[in-house]
């Protein structure tokens, strides 16, 4: 009979910062460029579409010897029921023996280990002295995206605001900085960056050095002919087929980089501009760009894009790392199967 341990949302909440997701999303994309980490073929089923979709995410991490898998379901009518809109549960498993080591809920660890990866993206690839941060969405995952951000680039000055669906009003973007500000305290940093919020998005564009998507859009937010030289962009809402943020066009004078190549022409971000066969490939994996198996950025005019259409092996590194600092803290509860 096996011993599994389950950390629910309160008790990942006790363990789990800015700091540690950002070093375990860093070690999923080392291992994945070493052939370490390995990609499984994702399961996507939509019970109603833009309502109501599931999807299965999976892999392994060799050198952490682990594999398993994340259950993500969406429905946008939960709220009217009193329930989240996203349910996720993780799954890890010992890979030398199947056996289960671990049940955690992954909704916690999605937010945490997706803004890390955006700031991941802009750390690498992004100018260093970058001043300008353009945030495109204001959701969950925005808050996550500016807060790691923020946390791996102390040059930035200014963050930006865009709801594509309408402006936020200041009572709003001082719930979003209170977040912030929370989030950055988690691992000992302080908020040393304005914010505003944003009407007209091709003005900000211009200026930005940093610009992070973060909608569920299916049509470009951002046109070609605004996007100055030296921009980065880290694409975190394109992870589906049918869903854009930026214009393709982007693509054809930037070097760009995905989380997984594969993955991303298919349904990343680069699907319109692949299709459209304006481009053939990526420049590379930005687990490449992280060894200096391959050059990111080369120069200050380079217009740089990280493609993440998101990969478990995100959630199976931090939910190691939250499994060994459970087992630290003797947090949460271990059941038999």
């Amino acid at each position: 009979m096996s011993k599994i341990k389950v950390l629910n949302e309160s008790d990942i909440n006790k363990i789990i910062n800015l700091e540690l997701a950002v070093n375990a999303v860093e070690e999923a994309y080392k291992q994945k460029s070493n052939n370490k980490g390995n990609v499984w073929p994702l399961v996507f089923y939509e019970y109603e579409h833009n309502v109501f979709d599931l999807d299965i995410r999976s892999g392994n991490l060799k050198d952490s010897g682990a594999y398993g898998l994340k259950l993500i379901s969406y429905n946008e009518n939960n709220p009217q029921n009193g329930l989240s809109k996203v349910n996720a549960t993780a799954l890890v498993c010992n890979d030398k023996t199947g056996e289960p080591l671990a049940i955690l809920n992954a909704a916690p660890i999605t937010s945490y280990r997706t803004g890390a990866a955006a700031a991941i993206g802009a750390k690498y690839l992004a100018r260093k002295d970058s001043k300008n941060l353009l945030i495109v969405g204001t959701g969950n995952i925005a808050k996550y995206s500016t807060a790691a951000t923020l946390y791996l680039m102390p040059s930035i000055e200014n963050v930006y605001l865009y709801n594509p669906k309408r402006v936020l009003d200041n009572n709003e973007l001082l719930i979003f900085k209170n977040d912030i500000i929370r989030l950055l305290k988690e691992s000992n940093k302080e908020l040393m960056s304005n914010f505003c919020i944003v009407n007209d998005i091709s003005q900000i564009t211009n200026i930005s050095d940093i610009i992070i998507t973060t909608t569920p859009s299916d049509k470009a937010l951002i046109d070609d002919s605004w996007v100055k030289p030296g921009t980065h962009f880290s694409c975190m809402g394109a992870c589906m087929i049918g869903k854009q943020e930026i214009d393709e066009k982007i693509f054809t004078r930037s070097r760009i980089f995905a989380d997984d190549e594969s993955q991303c022409l298919k349904q990343g971000e680069a699907q319109y501009a692949y299709n459209n066969k304006l481009i053939s490939k990526f420049d590379g994996e930005i687990g490449d760009v992280i060894l200096n198996k391959t050059k990111g950025r080369i120069n200050d005019n380079d217009i740089t894009v990280f493609d993440s259409t998101g990969l478990f092996l995100q959630d199976l590194a931090t939910s190691i790392e939250l499994i060994n600092e459970s087992n630290n803290k003797k947090i949460g509860v271990e059941i038999e199967l």
